[in-house]
């Protein structure tokens, strides 16, 4: 499953309210690029119909959309949100990344012999 952190529901919830209200629900999934072989994407999604590979769960308010496919690679994963001197910014922390771009947001499910992690 994955888990988001208070902050992170927070933040989420002021941008739907800000941005989107229409939109109810966060589709979370990965696409093949980035640094690494995938990246997290995070994006409101107003899906009444759901298909039948994708799941649906529910943290405090935040609906949460995320397909059978991208679970295998985001299960146990926890989305964090925190403020520092460059701005906002959601963090991934995903037990089943092998490698970490420095960016934080591209990673890696196996090892790559001799190829150096990117740093941001």
């Amino acid at each position: 499953m994955i888990q988001f952190s208070h902050s992170a529901i927070q933040e989420i919830l002021r941008l739907r309210s800000k941005y989107l209200p229409s939109l109810p629900k966060l589709r979370i999934s990965l696409s093949c690029h980035g640094c690494l072989a995938l990246s997290y994407e995070m994006a409101f999604d107003d899906s009444s119909h759901l298909e039948d590979e994708t799941y649906l769960f529910e943290q405090d308010t935040l609906q949460v959309i995320v397909s059978s496919a991208d679970l295998l690679n985001l299960d146990g994963l926890v989305v964090d949100y925190s403020e520092d001197m460059m701005g906002g910014g959601f963090r991934f922390h995903n037990p089943k990344a092998v490698q970490v771009c420095g960016c934080g947001n591209s990673f890696s499910v196996y090892a790559c012999e001799n190829q150096p992690v990117p740093s941001a």
